[in-house]
């Protein structure tokens, strides 16, 4: 597992190595990566007066105008090209809004707000052309989606124990943009989706509980950790 070596741990984390792995997530080891190669372009928007607020509202809008044309164009086979590409696009966004947040001084209540949103809300647009494809059902992409949702409410409960916003695994943002994404990635290169493909979404669920339940108790050791009981 060396793409996990590289996970920088959380200090409530460290008394426990086991239950660090199980809450790993992808963001640790390629945040930091994706971070340094777009910093030359970051510095460039920068001074050029674009704003960290600016690039959420884009991701945003970009988000919901893919799902949305995904949605309409369901039968097509090189548009769902669009769905991988577009989620190295959002991760590329996100990188760029935190840097000039916290490396340039813009960060903000109104940004922290526009990003909670934009992420649900990005989440939702993704995951909606799933609905219209086969073997996926309505009622498991709905179930996804609250997850989803209760997934990033989770990682905000962190700040109401007075600690840092919780981004444990092991189906955090980017893991779940880069399972959609090679959805998208199957479905332009090799056609419909096997009927075997059902188990993915129950098999999403899953992780998402799990990420749930690890974010609560990640927020919960952290406000130990700090001395609040």
């Amino acid at each position: 597992m060396t793409l996990l070596s590289s996970i920088t741990l959380a200090p409530e984390r460290r008394s426990r190595p086991g239950a660090a792995l199980l809450a790993a997530t992808l963001l640790d080891p390629l945040k930091p990566l994706l971070k340094r190669a777009l910093y030359p372009v970051v510095e460039k928007l920068a001074r050029v007066g674009v704003t960290a607020n600016q690039v959420t509202i884009t991701s945003l809008a970009g988000s919901v105008a893919v799902g949305s044309w995904l949605s309409v164009h369901t039968d097509g086979k090189a548009i769902w090209g669009l769905l991988p590409a577009w989620t190295l696009a959002r991760m590329a966004f996100a990188t760029i809004d935190g840097t000039l947040a916290i490396d340039f001084g813009q960060k903000s209540r109104l940004g922290g707000i526009l990003n909670e949103v934009g992420d649900v809300v990005s989440d939702i647009a993704m995951f909606l052309p799933l609905v219209w494809l086969p073997p996926f059902s309505g009622a498991w992409i709905a179930a996804v989606v609250l997850l989803t949702a209760v997934t990033e409410i989770a990682g905000i409960v962190g700040h109401a124990f007075g600690g840092s916003r919780r981004l444990e695994g092991p189906f955090g943002k980017v893991d779940r943009a880069l399972a959609v994404g090679a959805i998208g990635v199957w479905l332009a290169c090799l056609g419909p989706l096997p009927d075997s493909a059902s188990i993915l979404l129950p098999l999403f669920a899953i992780l998402l509980l799990l990420t749930i339940g690890n974010r609560l108790r990640f927020a919960a050791a952290s406000a130990v950790f700090h001395g609040e009981s």
